[in-house]
């Protein structure tokens, strides 16, 4: 109850008790805790965190297999005269000046005298049995679902072999059963040197700096077979030869980098998928309007596959092995060459050098001044050093009393090592990259070793920067 006090006039007057405030500690804790934790998350998040990643022993594999277009010197033959035309020489045979490729039946007669002759059991010979077998064994290898219009092209590839291979036992008697029948034919020779071929495609003058993205558009690509005792007019498409043994296979190819890389090869072995035959090819680079192409040039080989256009192709390269990174790892940095001669390097891998220093009385004197090396480049015969002792300006005495003044700047490719808890930058070599790892030389002197612990990304750290052990 309240205190009760009387007043000057008598009465009773009733006073309220004070109410005392009860502070609870623990929601004042609480609130301070949870406070800190809201802070500390909001630092977290805004803070770029550093990953680490340990570099370790591998190689990349790329894909080396291309499917590419054969280039050809080659010439397309017309008829000189109407009639059935009968073929003679056969596809992928090499001819010279003056020998016979087909003849040219005139009157139409040549098959049914064909039928009503008896020219005895036409039986094959050894190398024409093993040739026979060698097309089709090359044909069930490359075969694919994917492309079912090679059948069609075996097919008539086929035929024409059969009917060049009857024409030719038919010759030996062709001159006196001419005589006194009904029969006209024509001898057709070669006016060139090459190797015969029966189709055409519209890309025997493809020129290498025509080669676009469209010549690879095979839903558009169409090929002619032409056929062996058709009726063919004056001037219409007969075969065409293969010039020179001088040909090549174009392909596209979308990293750079790799195309430099191969064209650095000079040579590569290349592997045919058709028949797995292997042949030496010259690199070189065509920069076309639309893109960068491989080209490879051989000097042989080419009459086995002069009845294809598109060539499925494995480059046989050999993998580069090395530490793996990630690309992102990657960085560059720039630093100041110093000359060899004005470095002093002893035993225990320590330098150092003499750099020209103020006193507090502003009198000149010189300081030996210990530096670390990133990386010593041969050819120029300098040291890249960064600018945490030099600065631009410094002047360097060398032991002959000449003197180097640092101002020159190179600039290396490197990562961040944080085996010791800060970021410290190490040079490394590529061997070979792609979008998402690079392979570089191990064992370098001024780079990395394996298990070493390098920053994920680059962007996120900088020079000489703490690490937590955490990241």
């Amino acid at each position: 109850m309240g205190r009760q006090e009387e007043n000057d006039d008598g009465k009773v007057v009733r006073f309220q008790k004070k109410k005392s405030v009860k502070v609870n500690i623990l929601f004042v804790l609480f609130c301070c805790v949870l406070l800190y934790v809201v802070i500390v998350m909001i630092n977290y998040l805004r803070t770029t965190h550093t990953v680490r990643y340990q570099v370790v022993e591998g190689s990349l594999a790329t894909s080396t297999i291309y499917r590419a277009i054969a280039v050809r010197d080659e010439k397309i033959v017309t008829n000189p005269t109407a009639g059935y035309v009968n073929f003679i020489a056969r596809e992928g045979q090499r001819v010279a000046v003056g020998d016979l490729v087909y003849l040219v039946d005139e009157s139409g007669n040549l098959n049914d005298y064909i039928e009503a002759q008896s020219l005895g059991e036409n039986t094959l010979t050894d190398k024409e049995l093993a040739d026979f077998r060698t097309d089709i064994i090359n044909f069930v290898h490359s075969y694919d679902n994917a492309d079912y219009d090679s059948v069609y092209d075996f097919k008539y590839s086929l035929k024409n072999t059969v009917s060049k291979l009857a024409n030719t036992k038919l010759l030996n008697n062709m001159d006196g059963a001419a005589s006194g029948s009904s029969l006209s034919f024509k001898y057709v020779y070669s006016g060139n040197t090459g190797i015969v071929a029966y189709w055409y495609d519209g890309y025997e003058q493809l020129k290498l700096s025509d080669i676009n993205k469209e010549c690879f558009d095979e839903k558009k690509y169409e090929k002619t077979q032409l056929l062996s005792n058709e009726l063919r007019g004056i001037d219409e498409k007969i075969y065409k030869l293969s010039l020179n043994d001088n040909w090549s296979i174009v392909f596209p190819v979308d990293d750079e980098k790799y195309a430099e890389s191969l064209l650095d090869e000079g040579y590569i072995l290349v592997k045919f998928l058709k028949n797995q035959d292997e042949s030496w090819g010259k690199v070189s680079l065509l920069h076309n309007a639309d893109g960068t192409y491989v080209q490879l040039t051989f000097t042989n080989s080419m009459l086995n596959y002069v009845d294809e256009r598109y060539l499925d192709v494995e480059l046989v390269l050999k993998n580069e092995t090395g530490l793996k990174i990630p690309s992102s790892s990657i960085a560059e940095k720039e630093f100041f060459l110093i000359d060899s001669n004005y470095v002093t390097e002893d035993e225990n891998d320590n330098y150092t050098v003499l750099m020209q220093v103020y006193n507090e009385d502003g009198t000149k004197t010189a300081s030996a001044k210990s530096l670390e090396v990133y990386y010593y480049d041969e050819a120029l015969g300098a040291y890249y050093v960064d600018d945490t002792v030099l600065s631009a300006g410094d002047l360097l005495f060398g032991s002959d009393q000449t003197t180097f003044v640092v101002k020159e700047r190179g600039t290396l490719i490197g990562v961040y090592n944080i085996n010791k808890g800060y970021a410290d930058f190490k040079q490394i070599t590529i061997l070979y990259q792609n979008e998402e790892y690079a392979i570089v030389k191990s064992n370098t002197t001024y780079g990395l070793r394996v298990y070493d612990y390098i920053a994920l990304d680059a962007t996120t750290v900088d020079d000489d920067q703490f690490i937590s052990k955490a990241n």
